[in-house]
């Protein structure tokens, strides 16, 4: 960990953290899910409107001992993540993205940007937080079981769903058929 400084990501560290969730969605097995776009990212979360927070990993500059300037190839891990308000528990904090580049893992890069978003939840008051893991992804459920993790699927019977961008538009304009449906009890 002496040659890693972890630290709040700047609007620079955009192009690298998007080079990391690509990396991400394509270990995953998502790659081609991945439209965001260096810009929106640098909007949405060093904008006007703030929708996500974020920490980086990056290699610290060999010549001067110090973190290398933002430009995104220096970052080797990222965690990007959101408030939320349950109304049953009140604040909440959605880990939306964590990633370690493979070649910079077990080195504890992971367990302390962990800590840092820990931190922040303890911090904000706030009551749990959640976030996804993929099924067949051994290691990151090991990661997190470990630290306290619970499986809300198996011990709660959630289901996680999505509503797509185009599903949306037609639900804000009212153009689906579904509308007239009535359901009976």
């Amino acid at each position: 960990m002496d040659n890693i400084n972890i630290r709040r990501a700047c609007a620079d560290d955009c192009k690298g953290i998007l080079r990391m969730i690509k990396e991400l969605a394509t270990y995953e097995k998502l790659g081609d899910d991945v439209h965001l776009t260096e810009q929106e990212l640098r909007q949405d979360g060093f904008g006007d409107r703030v929708f996500y927070q974020c920490f980086v990993a990056e290699l610290k500059s060999k010549e001067t001992d110090e973190a290398s300037s933002p430009q995104g190839d220096s970052l080797v891990g990222f965690a990007m993540f959101y408030f939320v308000y349950d109304p049953w528990t009140g604040r909440s904090i959605c880990l939306e993205d964590f990633y370690v580049m493979r070649a910079h893992r077990g080195q504890g890069i992971g367990s302390e940007i962990l800590k840092l978003v820990s931190q922040v939840a303890v911090e904000s008051r706030c009551s749990v937080m959640t976030f996804l893991v993929a099924e067949w992804n051994a290691d990151s459920i090991e990661f997190y079981r470990r630290r306290g993790a619970v499986n809300c699927t198996a011990s709660e019977g959630w289901h996680v769903y999505n509503i797509t961008r185009q599903s949306l538009q037609e639900i804000a304009s009212d153009q689906k058929p579904w509308r007239d449906v009535v359901v009976q009890a």
